[in-house]
């Protein structure tokens, strides 16, 4: 039996805990009720989630980060941990409340969200463990739009110059004046993990190919872009590849992005050229998003590889 090659990432950035709610049709006006069948309370974020699945893949996963010395931050840790996820290097703070989220699913899993930003906007350079990004194999940043461009590109080119693989994935909207508030970071950036709304908007660009090439000439290594159902988009400098998304009935579309970000780097772990990877990510993406919450599905590597496989695509059904 083949081992899969080792992977030790650091996943830097956003964690929050999201409460969500299922299903919400309506938000009942005054002081009325409404009965639903669940709710569920799951670590999140473009860190955390990301975090907890790629546990799930078989990653040595740490986590990084400013959480709450709350009960909301307590709750995190346990999450995170319990999924695999060394908790170690996430700092706890008295200045504000863990980062945290509402989240009212709807029947076809689409969701607004209601958020605190809380501790994860005061984490920065002086906080960051530059001997355990130096030691990793991976630094996976989540919304690095929080601390800014010039200053995630301080941790960003630190761990470019240690040899470590670097991605990137935001929370910011679609909205122009983010691409040059993280302008400086670009470049050192090997996989930006945009979604499609984000790099359309972004860069203004009439496609979803020329919005990620836009951001390849602003210095990304690679662009791989979700689409929702449909799949996804990873362009580099020696091509550009659509990848389909994988049937799925949907539940819950809140971990989708993380999912696919977490299969996508899993994937590039184990040597495979980014549209192979993207194949992972959206086989991963389509396990999580058939439950609810980013911590559904009881999966691993393999299962995942099996599930890639055989399941039919969209494209196909």
């Amino acid at each position: 039996m083949t081992t899969a090659p080792e992977m030790t990432v650091i996943a830097l950035g956003a964690c929050v805990l999201d409460t969500l709610v299922s299903p919400v049709e309506h938000i009942p006006e005054g002081q009325g009720g409404q009965l639903v069948d669940r709710i569920k309370v799951t670590a999140a974020g473009p860190a955390g989630g990301t975090a907890l699945v790629l546990a799930e893949l078989g990653a040595t996963v740490r986590g990084a980060g400013a959480i709450g010395a709350d009960p909301l931050g307590d709750h995190l840790l346990a999450l995170l941990a319990r999924d695999g996820v060394d908790t170690s290097l996430l700092l706890r703070r008295n200045d504000a409340q863990t980062s945290a989220s509402v989240v009212p699913v709807r029947p076809d899993g689409s969701h607004p969200a209601f958020h605190v930003i809380g501790t994860n906007a005061g984490y920065g350079p002086d906080d960051a463990p530059w001997e355990a990004i130096a030691a990793a194999t991976h630094l996976h940043f989540g919304a690095p739009e929080l601390m800014g461009g010039s200053a995630a590109a301080k941790i960003l080119s630190f761990a470019r110059d240690h040899g470590v693989t670097t991605s990137v994935d935001c929370l910011v909207p679609g909205e122009p004046s983010w691409l040059d508030w993280i302008a400086n970071c670009l470049p050192f950036i090997d996989h930006l993990l945009p979604n499609d709304d984000q790099v359309l908007g972004w860069t203004g660009a009439s496609n979803l190919v020329a919005g990620c090439r836009a951001l390849l000439d602003r210095g990304a290594g690679c662009v791989a872009a979700t689409a929702g159902a449909a799949g996804a988009v990873v362009v580099a400098t020696d091509g550009e590849h659509s990848v389909p998304a994988f049937a799925a009935d949907v539940v819950d579309t809140t971990g989708c992005g993380d999912s696919f970000s977490a299969g996508f780097l899993r994937g590039l772990s184990l040597g495979q050229e980014p549209a192979e990877a993207a194949v992972l990510g959206c086989a991963t993406a389509a396990r999580v998003v058939a439950g609810l919450g980013t911590d559904h599905g009881d999966f691993d590597l393999a299962s995942v590889q099996a599930f890639a496989a055989a399941a039919p695509t969209l494209s196909e059904g």
